[in-house]
């Protein structure tokens, strides 16, 4: 702890608020609230144990901010929009933005249909789910299109307004037509009521009118529709493979479980709706609160923003502040934290899929640090390097024949593309192909504009810059390096192709990396995406003079002028061999702007062989 830090601590107030944490770069890197600014801020510096992901967030803080609230509510409606708004690392953030589709009928509309939405609104509307545990929303309205006699069209249709005639839909007994009032408002919502009744959890009859209508065409060896009938069964039965064994067919329940080993967490998720599992989803969990429970009631407030919220959520933790969640939620809800029976059941098969998760996701964890920031420490180790190589950047030129010539910088942070800081130069003074006059250029440019701390990227110090080539580039480059006076804090290296050799500053002796090693296919992936990047470029300046045309080198002349002339004339030669008179007959095209653009062909004649 650093003595600002240490006096900031001596003043902070008892009352509630929010406190902002800040690494030594002034980025916020968590948001929390407090009923006790005081007592929680003081916990994360003292010298108790604490959980690994904690204990890594507060050895980041360098300094910290609060904000005094009037009450808890307020510090909770603060927190929200700082984290909306900073993104902080150690917060829970649903970065996914996993958003579960519902099915929406709006019963203030006098005929209403089966709507598909990702969002839960407060519009009085009902909202069916959410659906996902191997369910397609779609399959489930069509399902309950052939078994009820529901509209499908998007028509506004009122109690006054009437249609010339009916579709297809009805023709086909999928639809009983209130577009033409063939059913009023009373007999439609008797359908929608049974629509209603089956999304509550009642199956039995649509089963029983789906079954019918199959026998019905296969007695009238109508096979085709028998098949469709046969195929909307299945759906019902995947339905009813979702049923809970002993929960009554209105009950409708979240779960949620939240398991951490310290260092990675997950917080599974199970909606129950009309006694069946309509989804299960996992979130991998960042949060750097001190207590689980605070982590959980952060989810649960971010979880709710435009979801569907029954009347019961069964939780794996007690929480101490349910009344705050219970209010900042806007819903009267049962929260259940020390379930029993069927309730306990559900959060036994949660944590079942959590710890499934959790491992998986562990295992994931490994394999990227092995990848990303564990190459990264390999590859200080197997160059020599002085510092791990933290940030690397690497340069690669593109052209053809020597034209349309461009460098690209690529960046990898902690072993990952940093897209963000990637930049890439036009080359200006070098004639020719010559890839080492080049790299030179470019790399004389960016280390101007560290030099004098221009641009967000530019200003950052690299570890380590790879260059794409052999020794005779990386003496080159080198050579930048030292005119600057950067050669003992920027360290330089070369990948050669051929036989991926690892070339160093003053040494004739290439290393070579072993093959299929961490370390070799981490320098493998920034030279291709540096080449990449370079490439895409270098296609994107080349297709774009392709398409440029001599008329845009005249004044007074634009894209609506251009594309004028062009469609009167054809190609730019018929338009250099037109005179004055001809070129005004096209729309726009004044006396002046035609001799104009006359005296700009006889002063720069098209050449012979080039097809415009």
């Amino acid at each position: 702890m650093n003595n600002k830090t240490r006096e900031k601590l001596k003043n902070l107030t008892t009352k509630p608020g929010v406190y902002i944490m800040k690494d030594i770069d002034g980025v916020v890197i968590y948001v929390g609230k407090a009923k006790n600014l005081k007592n929680r801020v003081s916990q994360y510096f003292r010298s108790s144990v604490k959980p690994s992901k904690v204990q890594a967030m507060v050895d980041n803080i360098d300094d910290f901010e609060y904000f005094v609230t009037m009450s808890e509510m307020d510090a909770l409606a603060l927190e929200s929009n700082l984290i909306k708004k900073h993104q902080p690392f150690y917060n829970i953030l649903l970065k996914d933005g996993k958003q579960f589709p519902y099915i929406k009928i709006d019963l203030k509309q006098p005929f209403p249909k089966l709507e598909i939405t990702r969002k839960v609104k407060k519009d009085g509307a009902k909202y069916f789910g959410p659906y996902f545990a191997g369910l397609d929303v779609r399959e489930i309205i069509k399902t309950i299109n052939y078994a009820f006699k529901i509209r499908t069209c998007n028509n506004k249709i009122t109690e006054t307004s009437i249609a010339k005639r009916e579709c297809l839909n009805y023709s086909l007994g999928l639809c009983n037509a209130p577009c033409t009032k063939r059913v009023n408002t009373q007999e439609y919502r008797k359908e929608i009521d049974k629509v209603i009744n089956f999304l509550n959890g009642n199956d039995d009859e649509i089963e029983k009118i789906l079954t019918e209508k199959m026998q019905k065409y296969a007695e009238n060896e109508n096979y085709e529709n028998a098949l469709i009938m046969r195929d909307r069964l299945k759906m019902v039965a995947k339905l009813k493979q979702k049923i809970v064994a002993n929960l009554p067919k209105d009950v409708s329940k979240d779960i949620f479980y939240l398991l951490n080993n310290g260092l990675s967490g997950v917080i599974t998720y199970m909606a129950v709706r009309g006694g069946k599992v309509l989804a299960i989803y996992s979130y991998p969990c960042t949060d750097a609160s001190l207590e689980e429970e605070q982590t959980l009631f952060n989810f649960l407030l971010q979880f709710y923003e435009d979801k569907l919220i029954p009347n019961d959520i069964i939780l794996s933790h007690e929480l101490s502040e349910k009344e705050l969640l219970v209010s900042s939620l806007g819903k009267k809800v049962n929260l259940i934290t020390n379930p029993h029976g069927i309730n306990k059941t559900l959060l036994e098969m949660a944590k079942e899929n959590a710890n499934i998760y959790l491992d998986k996701m562990i295992e994931k964890e490994k394999l990227k640090y092995n990848n990303t920031l564990g190459a990264v420490k390999l590859l200080k180790e197997k160059l020599n390097l002085k510092e791990v190589p933290f940030r690397m950047e690497c340069y690669d030129i593109s052209n053809i024949s020597g034209t349309n010539k461009v460098c690209s910088m690529i960046v990898f942070k902690n072993g990952e593309p940093s897209k963000k800081d990637y930049r890439k130069f036009k080359i200006k003074t070098v004639k020719g192909s010559n890839d080492f006059a080049s790299l030179k250029e470019a790399l004389t440019r960016r280390l101007t504009r560290f030099i004098s701390q221009n641009g967000t990227s530019f200003s950052e110090k690299p570890n380590l810059i790879i260059i794409d080539g052999g020794k005779g580039q990386l003496s080159s480059c080198f050579e930048i390096l030292k005119s600057f006076n950067l050669e003992n804090d920027i360290e330089m290296i070369s990948l050669a192709k051929r036989i991926e050799e690892v070339f160093i500053p003053n040494s004739h002796v290439p290393i070579i990396l072993k093959n299929a090693s961490l370390e070799l296919r981490l320098l493998q992936r920034i030279r291709d995406e540096a080449h990449r990047f370079a490439i895409t470029y270098h296609r994107q300046l080349r297709s774009k003079k392709q398409t440029r045309s001599m008329l845009d080198n005249i004044k007074g002349i634009g894209p609506k002028k251009r594309d004028a002339l062009l469609k009167a004339f054809g190609t730019s030669r018929e338009i250099a061999n037109a005179d004055v008179e001809l070129l005004q007959t096209v729309p726009g095209i004044n006396p002046a702007l035609a001799q104009t653009i006359y005296e700009f062909f006889k002063n720069n004649p098209i050449d012979e062989g080039i097809e415009e």
